[in-house]
Formats: C-alpha cells, structure tokens, sequence
C-alpha cells in the first residue's frame, strides 16, 4: 500500500532545526563557531531516521530524541520549522 501523505523523494523540500548534543555535534556538517545547532532543508516526507541516517550518525549512539520539545521515534516524519534535538547515551555519577 501506497502512503499517499508522504511524498519524500519528489523534490519539494522543508526547513528544520536540528541540535546534535554533546559527542553528536560532530555529525553535522558546517559547524560554525562549535554550535552544534543548524537549519537544514530537507525533502518533505523525510522521516527523522533518514535524516541521521544522513548524517552518517550510527544508530547505537542515539539515546534521546526529541521533536518540538515531545519525546520521539526515528519513523517520524518532518514537517517545516520542526525543531528536532537528539541525544547520545550520558553517563555521570
């Protein structure tokens, strides 16, 4: 069956806010200033996995994420201004 509501890969794209945290922030490209926060346009359909997946960011250092500010799945998709916020494993004591 054919999901007629996403319609990633036919060229249209949208704008979202992505934060890396702490070790992540590596992953993305064209760090200014050591932020690890960026805009980024992306085709519209992509789901939040795709985009890591992207981003060459393995799946095994994904701990947390969060889109506008509620706990989220990799099978989530995008939409435009979206804030996405992604977080390794911590350890502390």
């Amino acid at each position: 069956m054919i999901n007629k509501r996403s319609s990633f890969g036919k060229g249209h794209t949208v704008k979202v806010e992505i934060k890396l945290y702490a070790s992540l922030g590596r992953y993305l490209p064209d760090l200014k200033g050591g932020s690890a926060s960026q805009m980024m346009e992306v085709e519209e359909g992509m789901t939040i996995g795709i985009l890591l997946e992207s981003l060459k960011v393995p799946a095994e250092v994904v701990k947390l994420i969060f889109l506008n500010g509620t706990h989220a799945r990799t099978d989530q998709v995008l939409h435009d201004g979206d804030r996405l916020g992604v977080f390794p494993p911590v350890a502390g004591g």
